[in-house]
């Protein structure tokens, strides 16, 4: 159990202090997991940025989740759900496109005039508050691994075990302090989970930046 994200943050952090991490880059999954991220990246004096999945509901039931997808055009579809609701991926296009334009219109408001961050080379390490399906994760690992980094790491304070192992291949270590099974929910592994809002998100970054460029990160 965590008390809040930014504890599972700083044991993340903790169980990470012995990683070679030069030029190691920490992003964080909005919105949650950008909190986590921040005391990862505070911890190991690592700078910090966001990558964003977002999920692909079915046309008729956006509710159900049938793939992700993110800013690249990087998708993911679950084949089980596209068996059994006779979909291809031209039926799932409208969908597609409108949420490549909210990641769009997200990376605005959070990153604002600040470039992409370079992966080529560098050790990545993806850090969310949890994960459940594994589906947004999965998309943002084939993100990255397509800006071409020396190493990625997947560091998460709870997951599923058959999550773990669908997620192993895609990444060099992953880095989970609680793999629970039965496994319901995210939010069941955290006495505090709020929602938490685009202006926490944004101040956390700007903060990360202001760290990044006096050297007053902490190590």
């Amino acid at each position: 159990m965590f008390s809040d994200r930014t504890e599972a943050g700083r044991r993340l952090a903790e169980n990470m202090a012995d990683e070679s991490l030069e030029d190691g880059l920490i992003l964080g999954i909005p919105r949650g997991g950008v909190i986590v991220a921040a005391k990862v990246a505070e911890k190991l004096g690592l700078p910090l940025d966001i990558i964003i999945p977002r999920k692909i509901g079915v046309p008729f039931n956006t509710e159900v989740a049938i793939g992700a997808v993110t800013q690249d055009g990087t998708v993911i579809l679950d084949d089980r759900l596209m068996t059994l609701t006779g979909l291809d991926e031209a039926d799932l296009r409208p969908q597609i496109e409108q949420e490549i334009a909210e990641i769009a219109r997200r990376t605005r408001l959070y990153r604002g005039d600040r470039p992409e961050p370079e992966y080529r080379d560098r050790t990545v390490v993806l850090v969310d508050d949890g994960i459940a399906t594994g589906s947004t994760t999965l998309a943002a690992l084939r993100s990255i691994r397509k800006g071409n980094p020396r190493t990625v790491i997947l560091a998460v304070p709870v997951a599923p075990p058959e999550t773990l192992d669908r997620l192993a291949p895609e990444v060099d270590r992953i880095i989970c302090l609680e793999a629970p099974d039965p496994f319901y929910a995210v939010g069941q592994f955290y006495d505090h989970f709020d929602q938490t809002s685009d202006e926490e998100v944004i101040d956390i970054l700007n903060r990360n930046k202001a760290w990044a460029v006096c050297g007053c990160i902490e190590r």
